[in-house]
């Protein structure tokens, strides 16, 4: 099965149950013209045991009248008469004979036997005025006797027949619907069994492009069944292998280019302390402008340059936590008091809410996660606004909401924040834009942790919220 494609396998699939049904159908068509044919042959017996019967009591009766006629009259036309209606009924006696398999024989030859009593007193001549209209009357009323014991017999052979009809028809009934529900069954089994063949290869592979998609590299791609998924899984891992060498070779320029751009950047900056302290001379006011001007700027670049240095530390760092027991409320605490200045500058109140928490954490860097989430709600704040902290646990999970009462995060960059160097469309004006690191860090060590960190809907502001395992 493994050498078929994935559309073999389904057009299989389809030709089995198609086939299944196809076959039920064809077994219906055919027990319904078997019971079909048994009805019809049924009712023409019926019929035939009928017309006989009744052909029997007719001619028995013709018979008679002719008899009696004939020993009255001395017609030999009334003796003829008597011949072919004998002849007649003789041809019904056998062919009820012949349709009804329990018919008696001795009945069929006692009836001859009496109708050739009959005739030979009307071949006796003058001896049937002595003695022959008893014999006759004998031999009728008897023949009338059979005739009813016949017409009773074939009664019984019609209810019979229709009896068997009516067990056949229920029997068939019962074979038909153990068919159909078999094949219902059995078309249900082999429709889940390819469904779970075909489907499973593309949870894999829908489970691979996820993982492709989070950077999860170090995870080899193996995507089995059809000929057509599993080729399409060895692309896929090339396809992983490609962009983890890229990946890598992203972060091998990151560092070199901010290490080599660091060695001019402290020199620049020198220089310009150097003008600043008029080592080379006194400056004129506008010379110390342009001085302070470019003393900002190179301060500007230089943090530019460490932020991706540490976005790339941070990567790295992720892989290497170094666990230790920490009270969350105690360090929510001394994050906010390492950037007192910062939102005191803004006239910002923060509010931290929640008991005390002890988590086996990495101390270090989730210190960094609540500082940048800090420091991106300060920075967001309007002044004199409010940051409020809530700590929580239940169900297993330990729950860290931040939220502000900025601008929010537009529907648009909801899907991308946590992205590096992503900046959304909503800055602080006035201010100098992040380089989008903050928030992609965060992810970074919560995911690390075996947590996850959200962006809540919220009206106004912006709601982050980090969930711990406890």
């Amino acid at each position: 099965m493994s050498r078929l494609s994935f559309r073999q396998l389904l057009f299989a699939a389809f030709i089995l149950t198609a086939g299944i049904m196809t076959a039920t159908s064809v077994q219906a068509l055919l027990t319904l013209e078997r019971l079909a044919q048994l009805g019809r042959d049924t009712a023409a017996q019926a019929i035939v045991l009928t017309e006989q019967s009744q052909r029997l009591a007719e001619r028995t009766l013709a018979m008679e009248r002719s008899a009696r006629q004939f020993m009255v009259l001395d017609d030999p036309v009334f003796r003829e008469r008597y011949a072919s209606a004998r002849e007649e009924a003789a041809g019904a006696l056998a062919v009820l004979n012949r349709a009804t398999p329990h018919f008696a024989p001795q009945l069929a030859d006692e009836w001859t036997a009496q109708a050739e009593s009959a005739w030979e007193v009307l071949q006796a001549g003058k001896k049937r005025k002595r003695d022959g209209h008893a014999v006759v009357s004998r031999a009728f009323v008897r023949m009338a006797q059979i005739n009813d014991t016949v017409a009773r017999d074939s009664k019984t052979e019609i209810g019979s027949r229709n009896d068997d009809l009516l067990v056949e028809l229920e029997r068939q009934r019962r074979l038909l619907g153990l068919l159909v529900i078999g094949a219902v069954v059995l078309a249900a089994v082999l429709a889940t069994c390819f469904g779970f063949l075909l489907s499973r290869p593309l949870r894999r592979i829908e489970r691979a492009i996820e993982r492709l998609g989070d950077k999860r590299y170090d995870q080899t791609i193996v995507v089995g069944g059809p000929a057509d998924t599993r080729l399409l899984g060895q692309q896929l891992d090339w396809l992983r292998q490609r962009l983890a060498s890229l990946d890598a070779d992203k972060e091998r320029f990151l560092r070199h280019i901010s290490h080599e751009l660091k060695t001019p950047l402290a020199a620049l900056r020198e220089g310009v302390a150097l003008l600043e302290d008029e080592v080379a001379g006194k400056l004129s006011d506008g010379q110390r402008e342009i001085a302070g001007i470019l003393q900002q700027n190179t301060a500007s670049l230089q943090t530019q340059i460490e932020d991706l240095l540490r976005y790339n530390t941070a990567a790295f760092d992720a892989q290497h936590l170094a666990h230790s027991k920490v009270d969350l409320l105690a360090l929510l605490h001394d994050v906010v008091a390492a950037q007192q200045l910062q939102w005191q500058a803004r006239r910002l109140t923060i509010d931290i809410r929640g008991d005390s928490l002890v988590l086996k954490v990495d101390r270090d860097k989730l210190a960094t996660v609540l500082a940048n989430l800090l420091s991106n709600a300060v920075r967001f704040s309007p002044e004199g606004g409010s940051v409020r902290f809530e700590l929580s646990g239940d169900q297993g999970c330990a729950r860290i909401d931040c939220i502000d009462q900025g601008a929010g995060v537009a529907p648009e960059d909801a899907e991308r924040i946590f992205e590096p160097f992503y900046q959304g469309v909503r800055q602080v004006a006035g201010a100098r834009n992040g380089n989008g690191i903050g928030l992609s860090i965060v992810r970074e060590y919560i995911a690390a942790h075996d947590g996850r960190v959200l962006l809540l809907p919220r009206p106004a502001g912006a709601h982050f919220r980090i969930e711990l395992p406890l």
